[in-house]
């Protein structure tokens, strides 16, 4: 039970754990695991974590976005990824 008298939500982040320390590991894990992603940012704002940066695809934000939402379950994640626009340039760049 908490100090209110009530049973922590499951998957609720235990009373001292550091969401600070949870989030570095986070952002080696994106960075240097599988997705390779060094576009990604996370940052802690109060208790809710928000996700920015820019990847190639949709499905890369989609597994970065769920991969922080899984792990930092009890904790509100905001995921603010974009998308890089690999299209060809529709017109010539005018460089006058």
């Amino acid at each position: 039970m908490n100090h209110h008298g009530q049973e922590p939500a499951p998957g609720a982040p235990a009373a001292g754990e550091n969401l600070e320390y949870r989030v570095a590991h986070l952002r080696d894990r994106i960075a240097g695991g599988p997705l390779g992603e060094l576009g990604v940012r996370l940052e802690v704002r109060g208790e809710t974590v928000l996700l920015t940066g820019t990847v190639p695809s949709a499905h890369t934000r989609d597994e970065v976005c769920d991969l922080v939402a899984a792990e930092l379950a009890g904790h509100q994640v905001h995921c603010d990824i974009t998308v890089a626009d690999s299209s060809s340039p529709d017109h010539a760049e005018d460089l006058a």
